[in-house]
Parts: structure tokens; sequence; C-alpha cells
């Protein structure tokens, strides 16, 4: 059974070496496979990126918070801005900043639990 692979490898190896016109067929076939396989990770990638440039124009961004969503119902998913107000837009516009902060004060906590 050895004999026959080592025979089929010589065959082939003598096929190849002969510049006969099955031999150039065998050369000519795998020099295109060869293109094709380092051609199509750039032909992909390529497709990828315009893809991904597809999808990045579908895309919307939230003029208040700048959360980036495909809705295209107008709100927005984090902050509830529609139609270029907000949900919280009367009481960010009436009432200043630090009425909205929250104070923190440090406290030591008793270690004898």
């Amino acid at each position: 059974m050895n004999k026959t692979n080592n025979l089929i490898w010589i065959l082939l190896l003598i096929l190849i070496l002969l510049p006969t016109t099955a031999g150039r067929f065998i050369i000519d076939i795998a020099g295109g496979l060869m293109i094709f396989f380092l051609t199509l990770p750039i032909f992909l990638g390529g497709l990828g990126w315009l893809g991904w440039k597809l999808i990045q124009n579908k895309m919307i961004t939230c003029e208040i918070c700048g959360t980036t969503s495909f809705n295209q119902k107008g709100t927005c998913p984090m902050c509830g801005k529609k139609n270029g107000t907000s949900k919280n837009s009367d009481f960010l516009n009436s009432n200043p900043a630090s009425s909205a902060t929250i104070d923190i004060t440090a406290e030591d906590v008793d270690s004898d639990i």
C-alpha cells in the first residue's frame, strides 16, 4: 500500500516537472488558487469596511447625552430626548446645577462590631 502512495507522488512530480500541457495546467491551477487565497482577505476586509461605513451612516447621536443608537423614532433610549426636547429639559433649564448636586460628607464608622 505504501508503494502505490509513493508511485502517485512520483507521477505527480514528473507531471509537474516535465514541460507538458498537463504539468503546465497543474501549475496554472495552483497559481490561480494561490492568488485567490491571498486576495480573499483583502476583498473581505474591503467589504467589511464598506458595511461598517453604511452602518455608521444610519446611526443617530443624541444632542443632549451623546448616546449613539439606531433608533429611528426620534426618542433617545438613554435620556428620552424627543424632537429637540428632553423629559428633563424644564428641570435643567430652571434650576441651577448646585441645587441638583448631592453633597456627601465623610463619617467615621465604628469598628467595634
